[in-house]
């Protein structure tokens, strides 16, 4: 399996079918701000409302099928898992040979009108084993949507823009933002340079992990003839080569770069001159008024 074509992960596709290619990058830098940065300090419904969103603003940005749904599922999946782990991990086990429990508990509750709980099952017994209650308080509930949605809307909506934008693109529209600090004397051009280096390094990585798989199929690997510690033995070394290639890729670009003695670094070469029509401008206006409606949203609704 070609993993650089079937999982597009932080790789620019090219086409044009998509009306997402057409929005300015400035703001699609904001807007990819406002799924970073609006989820802190804010309450489950306000981070259900953006992976709704989106799953909505995926299925109907145009892009072809095949280049978005393999990630879109393993994003979910792996979101979902750590969500569930989050939950388990910070519910309640209680001890069958727990303290007496204050006998004003209940008067407390009945005043407050809040329950602890959102499920509580008793303890049952199966066979031989004898399970303890098992509570999932509304704490427990909220940090599994907390950790699963925050996954999701940072992956999700950074990988939209790295698919509709090229590289370029995004490092103009940084250098347009950072442009106050080139007055301060800052080194910008320099470490956007080092930003569109690590854009592209993206492929490379995907690409080391790939023949890595390609590697161990080809040996046919028995597993369950090795045993449990061999198998992580195995897989440890796996990750390591995975590294070393890495770093060896790293040292190679770093070769090339000193040959060449003088760099010149200019980042406003980078801006793509493309012509302007109504689409466009119908694009562009729709993605302003979504900021101001998506920060007018937060402020009411989406606080704890």
């Amino acid at each position: 399996m070609n993993i650089l074509t079937k999982f597009s992960i932080g790789q620019y596709v090219d086409g044009n079918r998509s009306w997402l290619r057409i929005i300015d990058s400035r703001l699609k830098i904001i807007v990819v701000l406002i799924f970073l940065i609006t989820p802190i300090w804010a309450g489950p419904l306000w981070r259900l409302s953006l992976v709704i969103f989106l799953i909505f603003l995926t299925f109907i940005s145009l892009l072809p099928s095949r280049v978005w749904w393999r990630s879109l599922v393993f994003l979910l999946g792996l979101s979902l898992i750590i969500g569930f782990l989050s939950l388990i991990a910070f519910s309640d086990m209680q001890s069958l040979d727990g303290p007496i429990r204050d006998p004003n508990e209940l008067n407390l509750i009945l005043q407050s009108q809040e329950k602890w709980n959102i499920l509580e099952i008793s303890s049952k017994k199966i066979g031989f084993l004898t399970l303890g209650p098992f509570n999932i308080s509304r704490k427990a509930f909220e940090l599994g949507i907390k950790t699963s949605t925050l996954i999701f809307t940072v992956i999700h909506s950074v990988n939209l823009m790295l698919l509709t934008t090229l590289q370029e693109d995004i490092v103009w529209a940084l250098s347009w933002f950072m442009n106050p600090l080139r007055k301060v004397g800052l080194p910008v051009d320099k470490w956007l340079f080092q930003l569109l280096l690590a854009l592209r390094f993206i492929p490379l990585v995907q690409e080391e992990f790939q023949n890595l798989l390609k590697s161990v199929s080809v040996r046919s690997i028995n597993l369950r003839s090795l045993g449990f510690k061999k198998s992580i033995n195995v897989f440890l070394t796996i990750i390591e080569r995975l590294f070393l290639n890495i770093f060896l890729r790293i040292d190679q670009g770093a070769d090339s770069l000193l040959s060449k003695k003088n760099i010149p670094i200019r980042t406003d070469r980078f801006k793509t001159f493309e012509k302007k029509n109504y689409l466009t401008f119908i694009c562009n206006s729709l993605s302003i008024c979504f900021i101001f409606i998506a920060i007018f949203l937060r402020k009411q609704y989406g606080a704890l």
